[in-house]
């Protein structure tokens, strides 16, 4: 795997390296972050090694009695490669988003043929009733779920003539998913911070963009209110110097912000984030701006830096586009979302299933999301 996918990485630093990071270059800099077909062909590549692979596999299944005793295919007929069910569920919303953008790409067939294998009215199913069996309200909250709508939503946007198949398969898990969120939210009293898959900032943040997408007003104002009781009501500077912790693949402080960028009129985002991250305009504090180092991506939780350099420069890209033109710290948050994107996306592809089986996403997102 490593060995085919090094044009891509070379192409990919090649973006990277080919920007200053001064002046007016530093915008070109962000805009040169698209993808090519070479290298989303990379991408898909590794999304297909291990959607139909299901070991290694980390299930996180609570057994309710001896009947619970099966393997991932059977209890995630869906979703069980990839090494778990969250990485499963965004390796599938890659292989769409990058289907919907290169439809003629070399692995467009194998995309499809995958799509439609896991994507089947039957398997959706299952993993909906999976959903509804006692001693699983917790499973997944919120990463999985908030994959799992973004796989929705760009299942809805995709000009493929089998997305509208998919989407209609995809339904009875995403109204669970739903039902989820609408219980759970008003029962959070607090908010978790935490820079790994709990992570509350990150869970609404794609469920508010899969409920503006898709028209769901209630979703939208729910998000909208829990995110300013838990981020805005009770303003104070992020203790962003703490970061980053050991395994962390988002920035709690980054992710807060990424979010409150969607809540937040332009004129109301300025001024909190005055308050949430005061020293932004200065690159400080350094830890929360310097790519962090990784040092063994054999490691299934050092690795996570990985995703953390990424998900970092893709919360530093949005902020900074949510600023005013001529506000400073546009031209901060562009500078150093370049260079946490060139250090994080020379190591997509190491050869290491522990990154490997998730990162293409990230950095798909990075790319090309929203």
């Amino acid at each position: 795997m490593r060995t085919r996918l090094m044009p891509v990485i070379a192409v990919l630093l090649a973006i990277c390296a080919g920007a200053a990071f001064a002046g007016d270059q530093t915008i070109a800099c962000l805009e040169k972050f698209t993808l090519t077909e070479e290298t989303a062909s990379g991408f898909a590549r590794i999304a297909l090694h291990c959607v139909h692979r299901e070991f290694p596999n980390k299930p996180g299944h609570v057994m309710n009695d001896s009947t619970g005793v099966a393997g991932p295919a059977v209890l995630h007929p869906a979703f069980y490669g990839c090494f778990d069910w969250h990485s499963s569920v965004h390796g599938h919303w890659m292989l769409v988003r990058l289907l919907g953008l290169f439809p003629d790409m070399t692995e467009a067939p194998d995309i499809r043929k995958a799509l439609d294998e896991n994507l089947s009215e039957e398997n959706i199913l299952v993993e909906a009733e999976y959903f509804r069996q006692k001693n699983r309200a917790s499973f997944e909250r919120t990463y999985g779920w908030a994959w799992l709508l973004k796989l929705a939503g760009e299942v809805g946007r995709c000009p493929e003539p089998a997305a509208r198949k998919w989407k209609m398969n995809l339904q009875p898990l995403v109204d669970v998913i739903l039902e989820n969120y609408f219980e759970f939210l008003p029962k959070q009293t607090y908010p978790i911070k935490r820079g790994v898959h709990p992570n509350t900032a990150f869970g609404l943040s794609f469920a508010l963009d899969y409920a503006r997408s898709s028209g769901n007003r209630d979703l939208a104002l729910l998000i909208g209110d829990v995110g300013k009781e838990y981020y805005y009501d009770c303003i104070s500077a992020c203790p962003a110097g703490w970061e980053p912790d050991g395994d962390d693949f988002f920035s709690p402080c980054l992710m807060i912000a990424d979010l409150m960028r969607r809540v937040l009129s332009q004129d109301d985002y300025v001024r909190w984030l005055n308050k949430f991250l005061p020293e932004l305009r200065y690159g400080l504090p350094e830890s929360l701006f310097e790519p962090v180092e990784v040092s063994d991506r054999s490691d299934p939780k050092i690795v996570h830096l990985d995703g953390l350099n990424i998900s970092r420069a893709w919360c530093m890209k949005g902020i900074a586009l949510a600023l005013p033109e001529d506000d400073p710290r546009r031209r901060v948050l562009e500078e150093v979302a370049c260079l946490h994107a060139e250090e994080a996306l020379a190591h997509v592809a190491s050869g290491n299933y522990e990154g490997e089986h998730w990162l293409a996403s990230f950095a798909v997102f990075l790319l090309a999301g929203e």
